[in-house]
């Protein structure tokens, strides 16, 4: 190659140096390289491959979900120094969420929360349902959408990547009547929002009460328990329950009480105290009323975690809210992180209608009839403690 042969080959090479760099650079300033990844998770026992997605923000939020059961695996938010940590419990192996999961990060269908004596009547029909948490019913029985696999569309969306997850519960699956086509978003925002957008049909009148059962754990650490995270939830009223953690159908005010979030505290700061309700809960396991229930999209709950800094709001259309401290915990489940999980190392805020809904007339109804969409939607915003 004679000298000015090499010297035009040189300056190509930086020509398409330069091409390239201008072509990254657009890419990153576009967002055009891809947020919503996915891999491989592991295989059901009847031969079903589990895939897992991560959906990635540019403050380097991730939020990874499972098509076993739509559960969030894992949710890493940054701490006041910048760390990144992953906030809610999960297992490292998909056998242990077939086996032996407390619901950890899973949608919760086709109704959250418990059903007294694992029966409801409508239109004078007693349909009967599973009786998973001794003679109620519990989170949709014993294969609830907890246990199903869902249909997972990636989407790349203005707002942010997001997860479009399907399934169709057929007529009496659980005991439930109707078949119900159900749709749920998972959306992530660059305001570190984590948007969950719920909607059905039925074909036959039936209830339905959707949730996210995640476990939190604000300081990103496993091995400490959630007592020092300061709570507020913004309710007047809570639901009293009897021995079986059903609602006896009154509404009590939680003014002078352990059930009063509505200024901020600790959850350890009364969890012990001499209560009827939080001995039958074990501590808090409790259905919140919150207020301007008629005022649609609202701030129900806020979660603070002084030590790391982070934050955590809970927006909803909802009408309640169920606190949980993860008082069932009992050290028996493997940690992502190794060890077990302890007693009261995740809580749970779980946005919903009233437990046992269809067995009391007096609380909102869950009723889904023919013809209608079911549609309500929460928003997990996580951010910095500002001093």
């Amino acid at each position: 190659m004679s000298l000015n042969s090499f010297i035009s080959f040189k300056h190509s090479l930086y020509a398409l140096s330069g091409i390239f760099i201008l072509m990254l650079y657009s890419c990153l300033q576009k967002n055009l390289f891809p947020k919503v990844e996915s891999s491989y998770f592991g295989t059901t026992d009847d031969g079903i491959e589990i895939q897992e997605y991560s959906l990635k923000n540019n403050h380097g939020m991730v939020v990874k979900v499972i098509s076993f059961g739509g559960i969030i695996t894992s949710l890493e938010i940054p701490d006041d120094k910048g760390a990144i940590g992953d906030v809610v419990l999960g297992f490292n192996e998909l056998k242990d969420y077939l086996e032996r999961s407390p619901y950890f990060g899973a949608l919760v269908g086709r109704y959250g929360n418990r059903i007294a004596n694992a029966s409801f009547e409508l239109e004078g029909v007693t349909y009967d349902l599973e009786a998973n948490d001794g003679v109620n019913h519990l989170h949709g029985g014993l294969k609830g959408f907890d246990k199903v696999v869902w249909e997972i569309e990636p989407k790349e969306t203005q707002q942010g990547p997001s997860l479009i997850l399907s399934y169709t519960s057929p007529d009496m699956e659980e005991g439930y009547p109707g078949n119900l086509s159900v749709e749920v978003v998972y959306l992530l925002t660059d305001q570190n929002e984590l948007k969950v957008s719920y909607s059905a049909t039925t074909d036959k009148k039936t209830v339905v009460n959707l949730t996210l059962h995640s476990y939190f754990n604000l300081s990103a650490d496993f091995s400490k328990d959630i007592l020092d995270h300061r709570v507020q939830i913004l309710a007047d009223q809570f639901l009293p329950v009897n021995n079986t953690l059903i609602p006896t159908g009154d509404f009590s005010s939680v003014k002078g009480t352990p059930f009063d979030f509505l200024s901020e505290k600790s959850i350890g700061k009364e969890i012990e105290n001499v209560d009827e309700q939080l001995n039958r809960g074990m501590g808090y396991d409790h259905c919140f009323v919150l207020n301007d229930s008629n005022k649609g999209m609202r701030l129900a709950a806020k979660v603070v975690h002084s030590e790391s800094g982070r934050v955590m709001e809970v927006f909803t259309d909802q009408p309640a809210i169920q606190f949980y401290t993860g008082n069932f915990l009992d050290g028996t489940l493997p940690s992502k992180q190794g060890g077990f999980y302890q007693h009261r190392t995740g809580f749970c805020l779980e946005t919903q209608h009233y437990p046992d809904s269809p067995n009391q007339k007096n609380f909102p109804s869950t009723i889904l009839n023919s013809g209608e969409h079911y549609q309500t939607q929460t928003i997990y915003k996580f951010s910095i403690l500002k001093e």
